[in-house]
């Protein structure tokens, strides 16, 4: 039963990345795209109507991890209390840009457009900054006690996977613009995607490099396998956009699953040579059937939204287009 909610907190966790990673490429990548306000709205227009929809997969993600394996999110948030500040103003300054850029039909968007662009950018490094760390181990002591050492969450390492993150984000969202962005835009899209993939490739390579001489699981090289299958399908299918976002989305999620199964059945680790098991992280029995009550049906409603969300906007966003935001 505990490995099932890992598997769980995994799914959740990876759909909230191949889902929200290209809201954040599209909003690190707006002054890029578009100068113009008529071509700033419709690139936004493109992704405004699953944004809040993908943003659902995280909060549905924190709630099994507060009550599937409370041991672990007290370790978690106390390790890597900055990289977690950091990540939620990322992500209130970018929603709360994105929703208000809008309101006042006759007022300068200028300021919210770069609070959208950086919003984005923090919660694109944020993440990967976290998830660097939660692979390398975080700076916790022997108990399991924080190290009070901020700098310690900046390591090489971890900035990779820091920088990575933008560039995976950046690249999913150009492939997701291929699909829904304007016509007007198609030239620009393909230029910035092809640049975008040998900085994704280096990433890649250099993450699971190091996760093999960590001693990665045979779950972890599966996981690593299928990132590269899905490098490849991006690389070759640029030509066919609609086969390359599928991909793209499935790449973003891989990261995530990588932290998830490289050490599995630990799930933290720190360098002062602390461990904790998912068993020891898990919640008590009792509570686990109580949260099993719930997950199965608000997954399904989950799935079913979001199917139903895509296949209600599958076309691309044109002059004639509804604008959310």
């Amino acid at each position: 039963m505990v490995t099932i909610w890992w598997g769980v907190l995994g799914l959740l966790l990876g759909g909230y990345f191949a889902l929200a990673g290209y809201d954040y490429g599209v909003g690190m990548l707006l002054p890029v795209l578009s100068r113009d306000e008529a071509g700033q709205r419709r690139v936004l227009g493109a992704a405004g109507p699953f944004f809040l929809a993908n943003e659902v997969w995280l909060v549905a993600a924190v709630g099994v991890l507060f009550g599937a394996f409370p041991q672990l999110e007290g370790r978690v948030f106390a390790g890597a209390y900055v990289l977690v500040v950091l990540l939620l103003l990322g992500l209130v300054t970018f929603t709360a840009a994105v929703q208000l850029r809008s309101r006042n039909p006759e007022g300068n968007r200028r300021g919210w457009t770069f609070a959208i662009t950086a919003g984005a950018l923090v919660t694109a490094v944020s993440w990967g900054l976290f998830l660097g760390n939660l692979v390398r181990g975080l700076p916790l002591d022997a108990q399991g006690r924080p190290v009070d050492d901020v700098l310690a969450l900046f390591s090489p390492y971890a900035v990779l996977w820091g920088l990575g993150f933008v560039a995976l984000f950046c690249l999913q969202g150009l492939v997701f613009l291929a699909v829904r962005g304007p016509a007007d835009l198609a030239g620009r899209v393909r230029r910035l995607t092809r640049s975008f993939l040998l900085p994704v490739g280096v990433f890649l390579v250099a993450a699971t490099t190091w996760g093999a001489f960590s001693g990665g699981s045979w779950a972890a090289l599966a996981v690593a396998a299928v990132a590269f299958a899905a490098y490849l399908t991006v690389l070759f299918g640029l030509q066919r956009p609609r086969w390359a976002l599928p991909a793209a989305m499935l790449l973003s999620a891989c990261p995530a699953l990588l932290a998830g199964v490289l050490r599995f059945p630990v799930v933290l680790s720190s360098g002062a040579g602390y461990q904790l098991t998912v068993d020891q992280a898990a919640t008590t029995p009792e509570m686990a059937a109580v949260l099993g009550w719930f997950a199965a049906p608000a997954l399904l409603v989950l799935v079913v939204v979001q199917w139903l969300t895509w296949r209600a906007h599958r076309r691309p966003v044109d002059e004639k287009s509804l604008l959310h935001f």
